[in-house]
């Protein structure tokens, strides 16, 4: 192989990798579909309660794809997994997931976010 051919071959990869790396910055930093709508509910006073363990509590999150960590999520578990933590005590959280809307009212178990936008007019992207 000749000194050009290896020059050029060397350009190639460089530029391959570049254009690579560029779109993966530019998917990184482009706001997940839900951004504006779990900050929606934040921002309204909704919350959401629910343990590390909870395996419907994980499909809820599992929603929300990229977006699950801006909801307005209370862990309500103990670290090893055995006890309720005091503030889900004081809000009398009796299951998992536990809803609750600006207006006080509370929904358990997996709730679709056709009706989480519903009970707080927030948005939901289309």
């Amino acid at each position: 192989m000749n000194k050009i051919t290896s020059i050029l071959i060397g350009t190639g990869i460089l530029i391959v990798i570049g254009i690579g790396a560029w779109f993966g910055i530019q998917r990184n930093i482009q706001p997940a579909i839900y951004d504006q709508f779990t900050t929606c509910l934040t921002n309204s006073g909704t919350k959401f309660f629910g343990a590390f363990w909870c395996p419907h509590c994980q499909r809820q999150k599992a929603l929300f794809v990229k977006s699950a960590n801006l909801l307005p999520y209370t862990e309500c578990s103990t670290a090893d997994g055995q006890g309720v933590t005091q503030v889900c005590k004081d809000a009398n959280i009796t299951g998992y997931p536990t809803w609750e809307f600006p207006d006080k009212t509370r929904m358990s178990g997996e709730v679709s976010l056709e009706v989480l936008a519903e009970k707080t007019s927030c948005t939901l992207p289309k």
